[in-house]
C-alpha cells in the first residue's frame, strides 16, 4: 500500500507541478495532502514503481526493498525535519510531509518483517521437526 500511495502522488505530483523550476520552493504545490516540487514528485514516483514493483515480484525481494525503504524514509524524515525552516528544504517539504514519511517508513519497515522467505531444505526441516514424535509420545520412554 505504501508503494501505492507513493506512486499515485509522484504522478498526481508531476502532473501539478509540470512546468515549475525542479527544485523550487516559492511555486510548491499541494498534492494528495502534500506539498510537492517536481524533484519530489519524480522521486516519489521512482520510490512508489521501485517499491511497489520489488512487492510484485515478492519474495526475498520485497524483503530487501522494504527493509531499505524503511530506513531510507525514516533517513529522509529526520533530514527533512532539520531543514525545514531553511534553504536546504530542496523538496519543498512541510510538517505534514514529515508525519506522513514516517508514517511510510513504518508500514515499509513493518512489512519488512512479513515478507522473508527460506529455503525450501530450512522448510522441510523444520516440518521434520514439527511432526516428529515426541519422547512423551514413545512408549516405554
Amino acid at each position: 500500500m505504501a508503494g501505492l500511495y507513493m506512486l499515485v502522488f509522484g504522478v498526481v505530483g508531476v502532473v501539478q507541478t509540470s512546468g515549475a523550476p525542479f527544485f523550487t520552493r516559492d511555486e510548491a504545490e499541494w498534492a494528495l495532502g502534500l506539498r510537492t516540487n517536481p524533484a519530489f514528485s519524480l522521486l516519489s514516483l521512482v520510490a512508489g514503481v521501485v517499491v511497489l514493483g520489488a512487492n510484485l515480484v515478492g519474495r526475498n525481494l520485497a524483503h530487501l526493498v522494504n527493509q531499505l525503504a524503511g530506513i531510507a524514509l525514516t533517513t529522509v524524515g529526520l533530514a527533512a525535519l532539520a531543514v525545514l525552516q531553511t534553504e536546504a528544504n530542496v523538496f519543498a517539504f512541510s510538517m505534514v510531509n514529515v508525519i506522513v514519511t514516517f508514517i511510510l517508513a513504518g508500514i515499509t519497515g513493518t512489512a519488512s518483517l512479513y515478507d522473508r522467505v527460506g529455503t525450501t531444505a530450512a522448510a522441510t526441516a523444520e516440518e521434520e521437526f514439527r511432526h516428529a514424535p515426541r519422547a512423551a509420545d514413545v512408549p516405554g520412554a
